[in-house]
């Protein structure tokens, strides 16, 4: 009996040790920019509970680097470095596209095998065919395994081009769809197509995927402003060759206006995070049921100061581990 006693326990701290190595070999990752973004790419952590499958990681982010911006921007008209969207390719190359200007035709590029030392900067001129197009906001990444392709999408007004929405003074002209171009090395790319055009000036959109129920989930921003919306809104897919529907969830963020989500699953917990800009704070819900019901969570996350629209992503402990052992990055 004490034997096999002597087993149970022996098998149950095996077990246990096996679940805690899993679940510590993945860290969570935050891109973002401060300020007017012109200092470019900043980094925060999460380790939260990581090592426990069954905790809330996710909730605490740390700044990486004291703080200090890990590249500056160098293209655009403005050299700005907003909305760094990074994805990491199956050969572990990090790739990174972020708006460059406020009025400019072009998005950034940069790829890096370890976050700290980037490649040359690039343009991609994604909407230089569109001599009237007002802007390229927020360009996101987002890798589609079944065909290897990474989709890139951003929003774009174009005036007079789609159905109009009622607009406040301050935002007269602006009325905004999200385009897209395809690539598989980030040198060839496909010619800039609509990728969804709702009856609603959108911008913002961000895309996670669900590995239970294998659903793509599609986080927008419902940018009218008259009345103002300023919500986060989702739609779903279950292949991104075949677009996503048009018709949205009703807001899943509360009664303040919000934008630059970040959706994150860890495990099968849904966060999205995003700006509270009119607040001058970062907030987050979350979803325990896959994106049916929502409950916000700000009062629980902590965020570095000054934290503006970027996006949250898994990598290997290996990955977060460098990057805290590399103080200043060059």
């Amino acid at each position: 009996m004490k034997i096999m006693k002597k087993f149970f326990i022996s098998l149950l701290a095996s077990i246990c040790s096996f679940w805690t190595l899993q679940a510590q070999e993945t860290a969570y990752l935050f891109s973002y920019f401060i300020n007017d973004s012109r200092d470019g790419l900043h980094l925060a952590y999460s380790r939260d509970g990581l090592h426990l499958a069954y905790s809330r990681d996710g909730l605490k982010w740390t700044a990486l680097n004291n703080g200090n911006s890990y590249l500056a921007p160098a293209v655009g008209k403005d050299k700005l470095m907003r909305d760094p969207s990074i994805s990491q390719a199956p050969d572990g190359t990090f790739h990174m596209v972020w708006t460059s200007s406020w009025t400019d035709r072009i998005i950034g590029y940069a790829s890096s095998k370890d976050l700290i030392n980037w490649s040359e900067q690039r343009a991609i001129p994604v909407m230089m065919h569109e001599p009237e197009a007002h802007n390229c906001w927020a360009p996101e990444l987002f890798y589609d395994e079944p065909t290897q392709t990474y989709y890139i999408f951003w929003a774009t007004t174009i005036p007079g081009r789609h159905k109009e929405v009622p607009t406040s003074e301050s935002e007269k002209g602006l009325n905004h769809r999200i385009y897209y171009v395809t690539t598989k090395d980030f040198k060839e790319f496909s010619s800039t197509q609509m990728f969804f055009n709702p009856d609603f000036s959108v911008i913002d959109a961000a895309i996670v995927k669900d590995n239970k129920s294998q659903d793509l989930i599609m986080v927008v921003k419902n940018e009218n402003s008259n009345p103002p919306e300023k919500n986060l809104r989702i739609t779903r897919s279950r292949d991104i060759t075949h677009g996503f529907p048009t018709e949205v969830s009703a807001p899943i963020t509360g009664d303040y206006w919000a934008e630059g989500p970040a959706p994150l699953f860890v495990g099968d917990t849904l966060y999205v995070y995003f700006d509270k800009y009119r607040d001058h704070r970062y907030g987050a819900v979350r979803s325990l049921d896959h994106g049916k019901t929502w409950e916000d969570i700000s009062d629980q996350t902590s965020f570095p100061q000054g934290i503006r629209h970027g996006t949250a992503f898994a990598v290997d402990e290996a990955v977060l581990d460098k990057l805290l052992q590399t103080a200043n990055p060059e």
